[in-house]
């Protein structure tokens, strides 16, 4: 029944968490029979319809980690192991939001047509204003979230009736729709505060929110997969409308820095540091780590507060207290700059790839002597987002917790992470979750956390934070006025945070060179993103997902037996493939499912589909 269980959570409900309804008698009146009268007539239930709202708002769904470069999971068979062999339609449609976020949508209808018959003595005017500016918020991020995954849909100005006919309801143009997006987040943004006094209301949207959405639509209909894209002039409605953008247009660019550039003018929001966590001197491992351990901090621009990351922690953590589901890449781990600032290929870098070190790292959160030298010297962010083969497992409080995790002849109260063939994570022992890369995720772990006693800690699961709106102005300023110093300011804010040097300083001939400079912005976004799913969408936005380096993955070699080596078995760390990924240009957009366009005659599939 465990094994089934665990199942059940990689499947894809590890991010969710759905109350079921208890069954009522046969002569009570079910709840959605209550009449508005009912329903509208205290603050109690107007304020529990708009919580269900929030409800709606999804955390990182995985098919945009695994279908990317940076990770896998372990257990085959799931959804994404189908969906990056190729194995996927509008009939399986994985991953399908369509319905959920029109629920959604609709919701927000009713909520905005009602919100006002609460009496004035249960709910202030003041608070209706605010809850309504909330309402319009969710629905412009559920349109968001639609057009990112299948491009224009379709823009409803009201609730439908349940028997209403969808067959008179085609896609609007990606225009009409992104505009309709951008119009709903200035009007809430009118009625809503720059940031939130009370913690109460942390969770809330702010102003900042509703720019930052801006920021992020702005981009994706600068970059090249909405933007004169020459493979979408077949996304046509049944009269011959089209619904994709048909010529290049370079002004975009300028918009979305204008659009970045409006939430940093907000001067409300700065990037994390241990520094504001109670710490006397500055470190970037704290810093990068902590900013997601937090109650609540000045980079968070729009989250789920008090969410139980145990199955997150869960799906992360290595057996077996964990159930090693999420699995990072050697892709993605060779993103990781050196603590020089220098990438791996760099011949100045200092990177080696064989051996063990022979020393501890001057940072007590660095390397330790005995660990691959593929792992040493590398920047802070490494340590506190990627568990490698020896690294000391992160939520495990106690020496006892920590000797959990090693095997007879490794205990010595650090909890060092056997991914080796032999080894208590690794594939000898596991089966069906076993790891597969020789890595797992450790950002957004809690050393708080205790997954050998599935006890983990309630915090805000961010969605939107500053890092990335810097990140966006940085990358469109540099696409139009690449000789911008605003280019290389934004950029170093970011490394700077991480603790590296600025990129003029180890780089200067991206200095002022657009295409160069680009690469290194997207190297940055790789790896100050991670896991976040930033990397799926960034690839999708540039068309480069399909490039044969992104879908050739690579592990470490985790299958071959280290004979009793242990954490001595020098093959391990051998770069061996993975998966060569299936891929169609269609995939850049994920098709509507069957049940949609059989519902609804006058949408359109999207192309190839």
């Amino acid at each position: 029944m465990k094994s089934k269980y665990l199942i059940i959570i990689a499947v894809g409900t590890l991010f969710l968490t759905n109350v079921l309804s208890a069954c009522k008698h046969l002569d009570e009146k079910p709840d959605n029979l209550l009449t508005s009268e009912i329903l509208w007539s205290n603050r109690a239930n107007a304020e529990s319809y708009l919580y269900n709202i929030y409800g709606a708002v999804l955390e990182i769904d995985f098919a945009h980690i695994g279908i990317s470069d940076e990770a896998s999971v372990s257990i085959p068979g799931t959804n994404i192991r189908q969906m990056v062999a190729g194995n996927w339609s509008p009939v399986n449609a994985y991953y399908d939001h369509w319905d959920h976020y029109y629920t959604g949508i609709r919701s927000t209808f009713i909520f905005e047509a009602n919100i006002g018959k609460v009496p004035e003595s249960q709910l202030s005017s003041a608070l209706k204003t605010q809850y309504k500016a909330e309402s319009k918020f969710l629905r412009g991020w559920f349109y968001w979230q639609l057009i990112k995954q299948y491009g224009p849909v379709v823009k409803l100005t009201g609730a439908l009736a349940l028997d209403e006919d969808f067959n008179k309801y085609p896609r609007n143009t990606f225009d009409e729709c992104k505009d309709y997006v951008n119009q709903l987040m200035d009007e809430a943004a009118v009625d809503l505060p720059v940031s939130w006094a009370s913690s109460s209301n942390y969770g809330r949207p702010s102003k900042g929110s509703c720019l930052a959405v801006k920021s992020q639509i702005a981009l994706w209909a600068a970059s090249p997969l909405w933007n004169g894209n020459p493979a979408l002039s077949s996304l046509k409605n049944q009269d011959g409308k089209a619904l994709a953008p048909t010529s290049f247009d370079p002004n975009k660019w300028k918009l979305a820095a204008d659009a970045a550039k409006a939430v940093i003018n907000l001067n409300a929001y700065k990037l994390f540091t241990n520094l504001d966590n109670g710490g006397t001197r500055f470190d970037p491992y704290f810093s990068v780590r902590d900013l997601f351990l937090t109650n609540w901090n000045s980079e968070i621009l729009f989250s789920r507060n008090s969410w139980n990351f145990w199955g997150y922690t869960k799906a992360s953590s290595p057996n077996p207290g964990g159930i090693n589901l999420y699995n990072a890449t050697q892709n993605v781990v060779d993103a990781f700059y050196m603590n020089n600032g220098r990438a791996i290929d760099d011949p100045l870098s200092q990177y080696n790839e064989t051996g063990f070190a022979e020393n501890n790292s001057d940072q007590s959160w660095g390397h330790k002597k005995g660990q691959w030298n593929m792992y040493a010297n590398r920047e802070a962010r490494f340590y506190a987002y990627i568990q490698y083969n020896g690294r000391p497992v992160l939520p495990a409080p106690t020496v006892d917790d920590k000797n959990y995790y090693s095997s007879a002849g490794n205990i010595d109260g650090t909890g060092r992470i056997e991914f080796y063939y032999s080894g208590k994570a690794g594939a000898k022992a596991t089966g069906i979750t076993n790891n597969i890369t020789g890595y797992n995720f450790l950002k957004n772990i809690s050393p708080a956390d205790n997954i050998r006693q599935d006890v983990t800690n309630y915090r805000p699961f961010i969605i939107m934070r500053y890092a990335e709106i810097l990140l966006n102005y940085a990358e469109a300023l540099n696409e139009y006025d690449p000789s911008n110093p605003e280019v290389v300011q934004t950029l170093n804010l970011v490394r700077t945070r991480a603790g590296l040097p600025g990129i003029e300083t180890v780089y200067p001939n991206a200095v002022g060179n657009k295409e160069l400079m680009r690469k290194y912005i997207l190297k940055e976004r790789q790896v100050e993103l991670c896991f976040e799913g930033d990397r799926y969408y960034t690839l999708i936005r540039r068309l480069l997902l399909g490039a044969a380096e992104n879908q050739t993955i690579y592990t470490m070699n985790v299958n071959e037996d280290d004979g009793g080596l242990g954490f001595g078995f020098t093959s391990f760390y051998k770069r061996t493939l993975f998966q060569k990924r299936a891929w169609e240009n269609k995939m850049y957009l994920f098709p509507i499912s069957q049940y949609q366009l059989d519902r609804d005659r006058a949408l359109v599939q999207n192309p190839g589909w």
